[in-house]
């Protein structure tokens, strides 16, 4: 890494906080993708750039601090965006904090920003919480790069009216508004994909089932940018500013994927994509561009059930997306209707069959205790799990993180919230749900416990598991199920 550089991009690091146990070998290693985003458009205006992945490397706060402060950047950027905000955003601002507070001790000269998903939610908040100089509002592309044109002038930026840049001055906060998003994403270097640990980066568990001792090496990629659709558990809108998607050319996206295969090998890949499965047109062409190359590749992508039809499936399939995630988040009617998740039961199932007769994998995502749940209702959603028998599942607890309607909700409401940041972690011990309109917090966290315990151990589900995948992902999913998760609240 080199000294002294313009920008320093750091992805924070607190992978046993956020995922326990299952930190060690169960747990994807993601690259931080925004990191490499900002740096490669930071980059194309001639900076210098340099990144610390502190979570990949397994970096202490104390010890990233240190590495900070030894390359002595003229701005140095903490991003906390990652590709999951259960775990990527609000949880990961314990170990931001313990960065932040030791790299003042040992470097106070060096100018601090602060962006990403949590921060965008709360920039007021965060700036009189952390010891950081700056927050940055949305993406943050344009903000990065004004703000390093007035540094480098030697110019102070308090005095300047940044957009998307918060600070305080004489102990008032100064807000500025977001910039224009970025519409054309064919505009946007490639991540700087050259300045990031490209070797320890490793797929889910799940992800490579057909054959787990080959998870490494593995990247992400987006096609697009953003989600039209308006789910109330949702943060991800206060980044993007608003309901809406951008799109990239699929001859973009191929000029990634033949970057990524050529020069690092990779042939897992996650499609980041709020939702990769939208527009027919877009995806058929893409997966042409991926099935002319004949890579090979094992990739799986976010699809609703309403978007999908046999045609993108058959296509997809061939173009070596062999996973789709759906998020069905709940059994009851009622219930999804209430987050505006307006799907209904019979296109789920009727998703289900034609993914599998395409001969894709299903990973189902479930959220328990969303305001309309009650133990009926969570039972549906775990009946709904076993009788479509997916080939993984998430089974998540509804929270309130920040930048959500259901944290509005909460606030207003006076619900009571996890003490600290890291607890809003789906996998951590201090872990409080939302209560919901009928049951307790605490009887959610259990009945989800308890709920991934009886699917997972299902013998329907692991004779599935060992007819698809062979004995040796059973045993790797018995071996999962040793590892308990200590909960306080239950």
């Amino acid at each position: 890494m080199r000294k002294n550089p313009d920008l320093l991009l750091i992805n924070p690091g607190n992978r046993a906080q956020c995922y326990g146990k299952l930190a060690g070998s169960l747990a994807g290693i993601e690259p931080p993708l925004w990191c490499g985003l900002i740096a490669g458009f930071v980059r194309k205006y001639g900076y210098s750039v340099e990144i610390i992945d502190a979570d990949a490397e397994n970096w202490s706060p104390e010890y990233t601090a240190e590495k900070i402060a030894e390359c002595n950047p003229l701005l140095a950027g903490v991003i906390v965006f990652g590709t999951n905000p259960a775990v990527s955003a609000t949880p990961k601002m314990a170990a931001v904090r313990e960065t932040l507070k030791e790299l003042k001790n040992k470097a106070p000269n060096i100018t601090t920003i602060l962006g990403g998903l949590h921060p965008s939610a709360l920039p007021e908040r965060t700036l009189r919480e952390e010891k950081v100089d700056f927050v940055c509002k949305g993406e943050g592309f344009f903000t990065f790069l004004a703000l390093l044109d007035i540094l480098k002038s030697g110019k102070n930026p308090k005095e300047y009216e940044i957009e998307g840049l918060w600070h305080i001055r004489d102990g008032k906060v100064i807000s500025n508004p977001a910039p224009a998003p970025v519409r054309n994403l064919d505009e946007l270097p490639f991540a700087a994909w050259d300045l990031l640990p490209m070797h320890k980066y490793r797929a889910h568990n799940w992800h490579c089932f057909e054959d787990l001792d080959k998870r490494e090496p593995y990247a992400v990629i987006y096609t697009s940018i953003g989600c039209p659709f308006n789910c109330s558990y949702c943060p991800i809108h206060i980044v993007y500013g608003s309901p809406g998607i951008r799109f990239a050319s699929p001859e973009r996206v191929i000029g990634e994927i033949d970057l990524l295969v050529n020069n690092y090998n990779i042939r897992n890949i996650k499609i980041i994509d709020e939702l990769f499965v939208i527009k027919e047109e877009r995806v058929m062409r893409l997966c042409e561009l991926i099935i002319q190359r004949e890579y090979k590749l094992n990739i799986w992508a976010y699809a609703r059930v309403d978007t999908v039809n046999e045609r993108m499936l058959k296509r997809m399939k061939e173009a070596g997306i062999n996973w789709l995630c759906y998020g069905v988040e709940s059994g009851s009617r009622r219930v999804r209707q209430g987050v505006s998740k307006r799907i209904t039961q019979e296109k789920i199932k009727k998703a289900v069959e034609m993914t599998r007769a395409a001969g894709i994998y299903i990973l189902g995502n479930f959220i328990f205790g969303l305001p309309d749940d009650d133990l009926q209702t969570m039972q549906e959603s775990l009946d709904l799990a076993k009788e479509l028998n997916f080939d993984y599942v998430n089974f998540y607890v509804a929270m309130a993180y920040p930048g959500s309607r259901l944290y509005k909700d909460a606030l207003k409401q006076g619900i009571r919230l996890p003490e600290a940041w890291q607890d809003y972690g789906q996998y951590t011990e201090n872990l409080l749900p939302l209560p919901t309109n009928y049951v307790s917090a605490q009887e959610v966290l259990r009945f989800r416990d308890n709920a991934f315990e009886e699917y997972f151990r299902n013998p329907r589900y692991m004779e599935m598991v060992e007819q698809k995948f062979g004995p040796k992902a059973a045993e790797h999913i018995e071996g999962m199920l040793r590892h308990k998760i200590q909960r306080k609240f239950t």
